[in-house]
């Protein structure tokens, strides 16, 4: 009996880039990578970065509160304009089975737009999966914080949440490399990502994985881990995957991992014995409960090389916003002020009717919210809320005569 294929029961996916640096990502993607089966999504109060886009569909949001300027690196101002645009989000998301959202955190409208991107994608149903860039420790101390208070608001809005840590990619790159080439680096890695978990569900392979095998380790998985590695010659798989777990964008071991999905793609030589090969050495490095899934594929542009991407899940993020495995993270301890002497106890403090509401801040409480349609019309237009935008230092700028 010939089956034949129904479309409508392929996974749909789709892939949001929110803001400047989740614009950029996606624009790589497209150009650059062969993702198939997936749908982008370019997401931005920017008029001017949305038209240079390469996504088939392009939302605008926050209308009314930005007038198409940016949100002025405010995240205020970016979930703000989420929130006003929320019909228009829903409409475009509705549909899709997983939904990649990559952006980058510091700015404003990645870093307020995509937690309530997410929380409408996840309220849809749809596998909801967090990309996000943490800044390089050269953008300074102010754009790290407000980096860490967008991950800690997406972190609960996602399944499954994948910090890409930008400073560690200076462990492995030349000293001499060029800014552009740095920055395409880390655009390459948000594209790797997407591409090997979206291409276990959509593409048939040596061993195929269905959708429901990479829901079961990514629905509410938490904070995952994420690895790529490549080799050629001898034992390439074997080295390929060392690599992978050793790889510099992994803030600590996988070992204490309850769920891996791993991707493991080889030219038409690649062998039975190398995809056992690298299985079991994962296998073998992680919990031994850990429910560890894999698929293997067959590029034919590979001629001798093996490239591998582990997903490890089964984490949580410290105050630091660093991965560890989940019911590792310290409880902050509570200093209680005791009197060294007392005749008698302490009155109870009166608790004013609004004290639970004094908790209840908006997100981001210690940006400033001043509303960006007041600057004067006559001002330029500055692309401040580009999330590839950096604190550039006075002397380093470029003078304009």
């Amino acid at each position: 009996m010939l089956v034949k294929p129904q479309t409508s029961n392929i996974a749909k996916i789709k892939v949001v880039g929110v803001g400047g640096a989740g614009g950029n990502a996606i624009n790589n993607m497209i150009q650059n990578y062969e993702i198939e089966g997936v749908e982008f999504v370019a997401v931005n109060t920017d008029s001017q970065a949305l038209g240079n886009n390469s996504a088939e569909i392009k939302l605008k949001i926050g209308e009314e509160i930005t007038r198409g300027l940016g949100s002025g690196g405010n995240p205020q101002i970016g979930k703000k304009a989420a929130e006003e645009s929320v019909d228009v989000l829903h409409e475009h998301l509705a549909g899709a089975d997983m939904v990649f959202i990559t952006a980058g955190m510091g700015g404003g409208t990645g870093t307020g737009a995509s937690p309530v991107i997410a929380g409408i994608s996840k309220n849809l149903g749809a596998i909801t999966v967090g990309i996000v860039e943490k800044p390089f420790s050269f953008e300074g101390k102010r754009r790290m914080q407000t980096a860490l208070e967008g991950i800690a608001q997406i972190k609960d809005r996602v399944d499954t949440l994948i910090v890409i840590p930008n400073q560690r990619l200076l462990d492995v790159v030349d000293r001499n490399i060029s800014f552009i080439d740095a920055m395409k680096m880390v655009d390459d890695v948000l594209a790797q990502a997407v591409k090997s978990i979206s291409q276990l569900v959509t593409q048939s392979g040596m061993i195929n994985v269905d959708f429901n095998d990479v829901k079961s380790i990514m629905l509410n998985a938490g904070t995952a881990l994420m690895g790529m590695g490549k080799a050629s010659g001898e034992d390439r798989a074997a080295e390929a995957t060392k690599m992978a777990m050793n790889s510099p964008l992994l803030e600590m071991s996988i070992q204490g991992a309850t769920g891996v999905l791993f991707n493991i793609v080889g030219g038409k030589d690649m062998a039975l014995f190398e995809v056992n090969e690298a299985a079991k050495l994962i296998s073998e490095s992680v919990h031994e409960d850990a429910n560890v899934i894999f698929g293997a594929h067959i590029d034919d542009s590979l001629e001798d090389e093996v490239h591998i991407t582990v997903l490890a899940t089964g984490f949580e993020l410290d105050e630091k916003g660093t991965p560890v495995p989940i019911g590792q993270v310290e409880p902050t301890p509570k200093v209680v002020e005791r009197p060294l002497y007392t005749s008698e106890l302490p009155s109870r403090p009166k608790v004013e009717e609004d004290f639970e509401s004094s908790f209840e801040t908006d997100d981001f409480s210690d940006v400033d919210e001043s509303p960006i349609i007041n600057r004067p019309k006559k001002a330029s237009i500055m692309n401040d809320d580009d999330e590839g935008t950096y604190e550039t230092p006075s002397f380093l700028r470029k003078k304009k005569y």
